[in-house]
């Protein structure tokens, strides 16, 4: 399972996920999930405006002066650190055996792997594997919640906004680290600057998928959702699941159906007209 949070993970995790989306979205039905709609495009945009003028640049700059192995090696180091987040919401669900495979690659990667910027745990079969609060809270089986889209932090839900308070503060050591320390110029907060600074530049390559898009304020809440819902049951979603997502019912589908034929006879209609 893996969890990405923030604004600069919108353009990483969800592009990831966009492909499945977008394919699993051949009819869309009425949106029945997203009743805040109206604000979360203006967040929206807000947060994308600052992408483009301020995040984007920055990320831009680090990969110009970094090489692709420091970059790799920052990406393991951050992995590494965050690894309790992902220990504690194991054993929160109830997944000992993941709580303990997570230990371990934690320990081998902290001792061998020289503080995690090496990563030989993977090499020893030991993969990566991330969750997180609001993965631990869909494993209680507390609902979704309507889709919400943050200031800076981007796309989430009411259940899933949980994640940044919870895992936040009392299970990511780079929180404890800032909150124990108060040094010139805000240095206790470069560690966490740093990381985001890493998680936007591996979205960079990415950012093609989404050239084209008619609407990419529902590309991305779609490609979220469907992302949370694949972490959510480690990547094997039941049918029904899919369906509620969806906001689709077994006795909907003729309707939608005929909703499909009709719309793409009025484009037929519209392509053929003078």
């Amino acid at each position: 399972m893996q969890s990405r949070v923030g604004l600069p993970l919108r353009r990483t995790s969800l592009v990831l996920a966009s492909l499945l989306a977008v394919a699993g979205c051949a009819m869309s039905p009425p949106r029945t999930d997203d009743p805040w709609e109206k604000v979360n495009r203006k967040v929206y945009r807000f947060n994308d405006k600052v992408d483009r003028a301020v995040i984007r640049p920055t990320a831009k700059a680090y990969r110009t002066v970094t090489t692709p192995g420091l970059r790799r090696a920052l990406s393991n180091f951050f992995a590494n650190v965050r690894m309790p987040i992902t220990i504690a919401n194991d054993m929160l669900q109830g997944d000992i055996k993941d709580a303990l495979r997570g230990t371990g690659r934690m320990v081998i990667n902290s001792t061998v792997g020289l503080l995690g910027f090496f990563d030989p745990a993977t090499r020893m079969k030991i993969p990566a594997q991330e969750t997180d609060f609001a993965a631990t809270l869909a494993q209680w089986g507390v609902g979704e919640g309507p889709y919400i889209v943050l200031p800076l932090m981007g796309s989430t839900s009411l259940r899933d906004v949980w994640r940044f308070p919870v895992d936040g503060y009392f299970f990511d050591p780079m929180t404890n680290y800032v909150q124990n320390r108060n040094q010139p110029l805000g240095q206790e907060h470069w560690p966490q600057l740093l990381y985001l600074i890493t998680l936007r530049a591996r979205a960079l390559d990415a950012e093609a998928l989404t050239d084209g898009i008619y609407d990419p304020y529902v590309f991305y809440r779609d490609a979220y959702r469907q992302r949370r819902l694949y972490l959510n049951y480690d990547g094997q979603p039941p049918l029904d699941a899919i369906q509620q997502m969806q906001g689709i019912e077994e006795e909907d589908f003729e309707s939608l159906l005929e909703q499909q034929r009709e719309y793409e006879k009025s484009q037929n209609d519209n392509n053929n007209s003078p």
